[in-house]
């Protein structure tokens, strides 16, 4: 099996659970707290491996615990950490979350290290990216880095998946070098002005994202599921239901799962439903990493509701 290359953001996680994330000036009550290891890029990254993919892992750490102790995690998992590089200045990517009642939650990211991951980071490791299965990225490291990522893909046809959160414009140039663009419903509507709010609006903005350029589309819509298109087809595919506990990771679960599926040669529908069942399965547990489940685990799940 070819690899997944990974390029993206590591953090680790401080998670609060609250009744209710607070307002601005507002100060509420949590009634537990616990860090864990995290990071879009990083979560993909894990996700991708424990569904059966051979993971290439790019990013950038600080000297420090926070970084030694990703670096120990990405080990256990089996992540090829030949391009994981030390930052000397800047500390390793943290993030502040609250989860509410209703396993809802509000991120806010200090991405350090992260902003420094360089072009020359991702020239480095242009010999792994052109015998890959595909890349997948992220937006927590900045967008010439994205961008150098994305053309040099393309110029050895390795097909791109780029989930683009945090949300920020997107050259149209780029994005039509784009196998898959996966944002979830607020991204979508950053990018497209469309609010989205049933079936009928998902295939709008949808519409609207593939006139950007991207090949395919997948707009991930938490418990409704997914809405996708691409060249000639469109579908809704509902979310298995279960019941959530923290949704942090669940579209970072969703994305790994899909290029973990594809990168066996699975179909694209079977790529979505595996990435669902994942994404099903990661909600029901809290933290990101440690929410993210295996193969085995997914298949189990999948052969239970066939």
């Amino acid at each position: 099996m070819k690899k997944v290359i990974v390029i993206g953001s590591s953090n680790t996680d401080m998670v609060v659970s609250t009744d209710k994330a607070p307002a601005p000036g507002e100060t509420v009550l949590g009634s537990g707290f616990f860090m864990a290891p995290g990071g879009k890029g990083a979560n993909q990254a894990v996700a991708a491996a424990r569904s059966g993919a051979k993971v290439v892992f790019v990013t950038r750490l600080g000297r420090d615990d926070f970084g030694k102790n990703s670096l120990a995690g990405y080990k256990r998992d089996g992540l090829d950490i030949t391009y994981v590089s030390f930052d000397k200045e800047e500390p390793s990517g943290t993030a502040l979350i609250a989860v509410d009642k209703k396993a809802q939650n509000s991120i806010v990211v200090a991405p350090g290290a992260n902003w420094k991951l360089s072009p020359s980071d991702i020239k480095r490791a242009e010999a792994a990216i052109k015998n890959a299965a595909c890349i997948v990225l992220q937006q927590e490291i900045p967008e010439e880095t994205v961008e150098c990522a994305i053309d040099l893909a393309c110029a050895h046809k390795v097909p791109v998946i780029l989930n683009p959160a945090p949300a920020r414009k997107i050259k149209k140039v780029i994005l039509k070098k784009v196998y898959l663009l996966n944002p979830n419903e607020t991204e979508a509507q950053f990018l497209t002005g469309v609010k989205i709010t049933g079936e009928r609006s998902a295939k709008s903005a949808a519409t609207k994202l593939l006139g950007l350029g991207p090949e395919n589309v997948i707009i991930t819509l938490g418990s409704r599921g997914v809405f996708a298109a691409g060249r000639g087809f469109e579908m809704l595919v509902p979310a298995f239901k279960v019941k959530a506990v923290d949704t942090t990771a669940a579209g970072d679960t969703f994305t790994g799962g899909f290029a973990a599926a594809f990168a066996s040669g699975s179909d694209f529908y079977e790529c979505v439903r595996f990435g669902s069942a994942a994404a099903a399965l990661c909600v029901t547990k809290k933290g990101a990493q440690s929410s993210i489940p295996y193969r085995k685990e997914v298949e189990q799940f999948l052969n239970h509701r066939k």
